[in-house]
């Protein structure tokens, strides 16, 4: 038998049609499917092959029936069709060309984040059970390689797979049998593992479920000894506190809770989230004073390995947060080129992060007084969230949507408020 070979039996163009950009925007492999199956002669058999899935699951979802959920699934077709990463919301693929240190940083990342759901780690599962010294750090690496998971989906794809393996390290705490030593270093991967739980509810929206972890992660870390983890949990809940003043308080503690001694990256990704407290008590004093301290410390050499929970903090990072902080403090003329600078070398597979960043260009825009760049923005940031399991994007931009509405009359506003009705 003669295998299916997709990258030269559908025609070059064929994923450049709007109808396919469409329903991959939407992650709709059925449509896909129906027209692949329409555009040249390839049985739905044929296309099963490829994908590995069932011949009888492809006709299903090419009559409307089911949707392909499961991220394993995307990859696999996305690979057999050669479907670019960015079109349904992935890192690049590994057989995309790329060149240098980026494709190398790129491939580790998508890697981890495919195999991370199937990472097979023995671990004890009888109460009383001995466990060894070495299960921390093999936890520790496993919460690492899911946590690549979150640079191509959002909280709502990844809540319960964060939930459980924070839930599993708890239950070997309270059914195991270990040395003190091994008790603590549980305890500080039990507060990492609550935290990366506790941003997925925050991001799929559930901030009750978000803030009774990032409280758990607190106390687990300080029980730990763990300062500066415990210093990220604050960190965290000064994030999502409502009140200003509170989370500035928040904030504070939390930068003197990780001391001077603390990692420069996880220094400087505290120092941005004081920023971003000041920022939202309308204290621009105090902003950029935290953001040149964010700055400093980046700008550190680190000797020592970083923790791996701030290792996403860079400079496009920092550029992306003082943008932010500009347009939340009015300052569009500060805030607009600062984010566009750093969201032009932003990748488009992390399209929940910078669909969220450029809500802020587009509230930028607004406070200039520039309507169409806003509704540019605002399309842009329509387009990246499509299919992305996060409320964060369209939340952030019901308000830039309501400030356009008040100019429909003008063709680019028209435009991105009949998008927004649509997807």
């Amino acid at each position: 038998m003669t295998t299916y070979r997709p990258p030269t039996a559908l025609p070059p163009g064929f994923l450049l049609r709007q109808d396919v950009k469409t329903a991959l925007a939407r992650h709709d492999f059925g449509a896909v499917f129906r027209l692949a199956h329409t555009e040249v002669p390839l049985s739905y058999a044929q296309l099963a092959q490829a994908c590995g899935i069932k011949p009888e699951r492809v006709g299903l979802l090419a009559r409307g029936r089911g949707r392909i959920t499961s991220f394993e699934k995307i990859t696999a077709i996305a690979d057999a069709l050669r479907i670019p990463g960015h079109m349904v919301g992935l890192a690049p693929r590994s057989w995309e060309n790329t060149d240098g240190d980026d494709v190398r940083r790129r491939e580790f990342l998508t890697a981890s984040a495919s195999a991370g759901l199937a990472v097979a780690l023995t671990v004890p599962q009888l109460p009383g059970k001995r466990l060894g010294s070495r299960l921390p750090d093999q936890l520790r690496e496993r919460t690492a390689r899911l946590r690549r998971l979150d640079d191509v989906l959002g909280g709502g794809d990844t809540r319960r797979v964060y939930l459980g393996e924070y839930q599993a390290t708890k239950r070997l705490l309270r059914e195991g049998t270990y040395t003190e030593s091994t008790g603590r270093d549980l305890l500080s991967v039990l507060a990492e593992q609550a935290q990366q739980a506790g941003w997925a509810a925050f991001d799929a929206g559930h901030h009750d479920d978000a803030r009774g972890l990032y409280e758990d992660s607190h106390h687990a870390a300080t029980t730990a000894g763990d300062p500066v983890l415990a210093a990220n949990a604050l960190a965290f809940l000064a994030y999502q506190e409502r009140d200003p003043h509170a989370a500035v308080h928040i904030a504070l503690q939390s930068c003197h809770t990780a001391g001077s001694d603390a990692p420069p990256s996880a220094r400087a990704l505290l120092h941005e989230r004081r920023a971003w407290a000041h920022a939202l008590a309308g204290e621009s004093g105090q902003t950029e004073r935290a953001l040149e301290a964010a700055a400093s410390a980046l700008a550190e050499r680190a000797d020592d390995p970083q923790p791996d929970w701030a290792a996403w903090v860079d400079h496009t990072e920092l550029g992306i947060m003082t943008g932010r902080c500009w347009a939340e403090l009015g300052r569009p003329l500060r805030a607009v080129p600062v984010l566009e600078q750093a969201l032009a070398g932003f990748d488009d597979a992390h399209a929940r992060d910078k669909a969220l960043y450029t809500t802020w260009l587009a509230s930028a825009y607004m406070s200039a007084g520039e309507v169409e760049q806003a509704a540019a923005s605002a399309t842009r940031v329509l387009t990246l969230s499509a299919g992305v399991a996060s409320v964060r994007p369209r939340q952030r931009l019901i308000p830039v949507l309501d400030r356009l509405a008040q100019h429909r009359s003008l063709l680019e506003v028209a435009d991105v408020l009949e998008l927004a009705r649509t997807v």
